[in-house]
C-alpha cells in the first residue's frame, strides 16, 4: 500500500485526480454503491431534466463488467502513460494551460456526444489527449501490441482501426481524434503555421489559481514560437524541443 500511494502521489496533479475519479466512481457503480443510470450522459435527462452533473460523471465513470475490464484497464494505462507525458513535458510548469486543455476537450467531448448519443466520455477523452501527445512527437517511434512499429503521428489512428476490427467499433475513438486535432490545429496550427490570433489562450482565473511553476524551461511562453515566427526546424516540436528517445511496448 506503501508503495502504491507513493506512486499515485509521484503522478501529475491533473492526471493523478483524473485517474482516481475514474477509477473510484466505476467501483462504486460495479458495486452498486451508486445508480450507473445517473452517471451517464443521457441527452433528455442533460437538457430538459437539467441534470448537468452528468456531463462530468459521465468523463470519470465507465461501466465494469467481464466484457468490458480490459478495455477499461487500457484505457487507464493510456491515460497514465499520455496525460502524464503531456503534463510532464510539454506542459511542464504551465498547470493552468494543461488544465485548460482538458476543459476545452472535455466541452467538445459533451457537445459532440449529445449530438451522437454517446453516453461515456472515458474513450473520446483519453484519445483527444492521446492525440494531442502524438502530434507534439509525430516522429517518436512506438510500439503497438505485437511489436509493430511506426511513428506516433498514427498511434490513434491504429487503435480506432484495432477496435473497428475487434469490437466493431470506431465511433468513440472518432470523436477523440477530432476533438484533439481542434485543440491542436486552433492552438498550436493555426497560429503558427497560418499566422492567425491565439484562439485559446488560458483564462487568466485559471492562472491565478494554477500559476506557473517554472519559467523559460519548457514553458510555452520560452518555447513556442509567436504567430510570424520561423517554423520550428525538422526534428524539433511544437515547443521547440527535440523528439527525444523512443515509444515503449504496449504494457511497459
Amino acid at each position: 500500500m506503501s508503495d502504491l500511494r507513493n506512486w499515485v502521489n509521484s503522478l501529475p496533479i491533473f492526471t493523478r485526480y483524473w485517474l482516481l475519479c475514474t477509477v473510484g466512481l466505476s467501483l462504486f457503480g460495479r458495486f452498486g454503491l451508486i445508480s450507473p443510470h445517473i452517471l451517464i450522459l443521457l441527452y433528455d435527462n442533460f437538457i430538459h431534466k437539467f441534470e448537468i452533473w452528468r456531463a462530468i460523471t459521465s468523463l470519470f465513470y465507465y461501466p465494469l463488467n467481464p466484457g468490458t475490464g480490459f478495455h477499461f484497464l487500457i484505457n487507464c494505462f493510456f491515460l497514465y502513460r499520455y496525460s502524464s507525458k503531456l503534463e510532464r513535458e510539454e506542459f511542464d510548469g504551465r498547470p493552468a494551460d494543461y488544465l485548460f486543455m482538458l476543459i476545452f476537450n472535455w466541452l467538445c467531448s459533451v457537445i459532440i456526444s449529445l449530438i451522437v448519443n454517446v453516453p461515456l466520455l472515458m474513450d473520446p477523452m483519453v484519445i483527444s489527449v492521446l492525440y494531442v501527445w502524438c502530434q507534439l512527437n509525430q516522429d517518436v517511434i512506438v510500439s503497438f501490441l505485437f511489436g509493430a512499429q511506426f511513428k506516433a503521428m498514427y498511434l490513434p489512428w491504429v487503435l480506432c482501426g484495432f477496435n473497428l476490427i475487434i469490437s466493431g467499433g470506431g465511433m468513440l475513438e472518432l470523436i477523440g481524434i477530432l476533438v484533439g486535432n481542434l485543440y491542436f490545429f486552433l492552438k498550436f496550427k493555426y497560429p503558427q503555421e497560418f499566422d492567425g490570433p491565439e484562439l485559446l489562450n488560458t483564462p487568466a482565473i485559471l492562472e491565478s489559481y494554477f500559476p506557473p511553476q517554472r519559467t523559460n524551461i519548457r514553458g510555452f511562453s520560452a518555447s513556442v514560437p509567436r504567430p510570424g515566427a520561423p517554423p520550428a526546424s525538422a526534428g524539433r516540436n511544437y515547443f521547440g524541443g527535440y523528439n527525444w528517445g523512443q515509444g515503449n511496448v504496449l504494457g511497459q
